[in-house]
């Protein structure tokens, strides 16, 4: 039963059940389906969806904007790693070909995304191009899933993804947040935010370090970790929450300024790296903590968003998809082979040119966070559900993938982690 777990959590299974189960449950009976996603839980709640002059917390708020911000945490707490640790992976020059290719993920399908949508003409346009940043993002887990069936274990392309997989989702977080609000925007509430994040990083974790210094024992940062443990964090988690859901900001991005303040590893052991399970900071202890429950959470998130009707493809599907499967797979050969070629940058040892569109076509399997976005991008109607339809749809990258593995050759290497 535990190695049964142990690879659904790994490459969120469980995500996939829930969609699935959305699919059947939607298609066999919308109304009852349609009435459990929107489920109201708490009338008159502080917390919730705003609409006349009170909020309402519904069983979709709940999922989407409430437990979802643990999922973003775990996904902010690898990027923040990657940037300020020391060998942190999207530091320095190693990591400027994947950034670099990174970029083309998020050119080529918004590109294709604005260009088909102004060539079908008439209305398409205006009522789809909100939805240009559904497109660009990169299902982490199952992206990692179908690469290392692709190249194996051991081969440098499956580090080059989860870098890439990892700066795409970070710039779709920071999309997400500037160009999605969830409400009028009220950006002072942010200093709330902002607040929590100063104070529990100078009185939980710095101030007891520095009264440490010449103390081996470190009697004050053990007394912190042992007594209070990770309350006084929890707690400033939810205050910036609440400081984002008030400014207007989506409130599912609300953890990630506390993440920085909580005690971490003094450096970065790469992206998901199995080295991380042996050790004991906070920041990584909390993440082991976090990584079942997040794994629950994304089933509930796809049974709450994946519940589309069959017929529901329209014009927002095709371009999601085209943006998916044409533009991201183009984009990050285009600007790989440009950082790797012209400028010299060059690709690992053992990943040749080929390999990056290949691993574009892994790279466009959006899912999980295109499925997010289509969810904030639209008003629940038919352009949402087509657009979520385009999501879905886009696990049709990884046959994409094999194909193209195939025909270029790309060598599998096995070894590694």
């Amino acid at each position: 039963m535990y190695r049964v777990w142990n690879f659904l959590s790994a490459y969120s299974l469980l995500l996939v059940f829930g969609a699935l189960l959305a699919l059947a449950w939607a298609n066999i009976d919308y109304d009852s389906y349609h009435h459990f996603v929107e489920y109201p839980i708490w009338d008159y709640a502080p917390i919730g969806h705003y609409h006349d002059g009170h909020r309402t917390l519904t069983l979709h708020y709940l999922i989407n904007d409430v437990l979802m911000a643990l999922f973003f945490a775990i996904a902010g707490k690898e990027v923040w790693e990657a940037v300020a640790l020391k060998d942190g992976s999207l530091r320095g020059k190693k990591a400027l070909t994947p950034l670099i290719a990174t970029s083309g993920g998020i050119l080529g399908p918004v590109a294709v995304y604005f260009g088909i949508a102004l060539l079908m003409g008439g209305t398409t346009f205006a009522d789809t191009s909100n939805g240009w940043a559904i497109p660009i993002a990169t299902d982490i887990a199952f992206a990692y899933l179908i690469g290392r069936l692709i190249f194996g274990n051991g081969h440098p392309a499956v580090g080059f993804l989860l870098l890439l997989a990892i700066a795409d989702d970070a710039i779709g977080l920071i999309i997400l947040a500037i160009f999605y609000p969830s409400g009028e925007l009220a950006p002072e509430w942010l200093l709330l935010s902002l607040a929590a994040a100063v104070i529990v990083f100078f009185v939980f974790n710095s101030l007891p370090r520095r009264m440490d210094r010449g103390d081996q024992s470190r009697t004050r940062s053990t007394w912190m970790r042992t007594k209070l443990g990770v309350w006084p964090y929890v707690i400033a988690g939810c205050i910036s929450w609440y400081g984002f859901m008030r400014a207007g900001i989506h409130p599912a991005l609300g953890l990630l300024p506390i993440i920085p303040a909580i005690p971490h590893a003094d450096r970065a052991f790469g992206i998901f790296a199995d080295a991380e399970r042996h050790l004991t900071d906070l920041l990584n202890t909390l993440e082991h903590a976090l990584k079942s429950p997040v794994e629950v959470i994304l089933f509930f998130f796809g049974l709450a968003n994946a519940g589309v009707l069959f017929n529901a493809v329209g014009d927002a599907t095709w371009l999601v998809l085209a943006g998916l499967l044409v533009g991201k797979p183009i984009g990050i050969w285009f600007m790989g082979w440009l950082a790797a070629g012209p400028m010299r940058l060059g690709l690992p040892q053992g990943m040749k040119t080929a390999d990056l569109f290949v691993l574009g076509c892994v790279a466009a399997i959006g899912f999980t966070v295109s499925l997010f976005i289509a969810s904030v991008a639209f008003e629940p109607g038919f352009v949402q559900d087509s657009a979520k339809m385009g999501a879905l749809l886009s696990f049709s990258a990884a046959i994409m993938a094999f194909v193209a593995a195939k025909v270029f050759k790309t060598e599998k290497m096995e070894g590694g982690n």
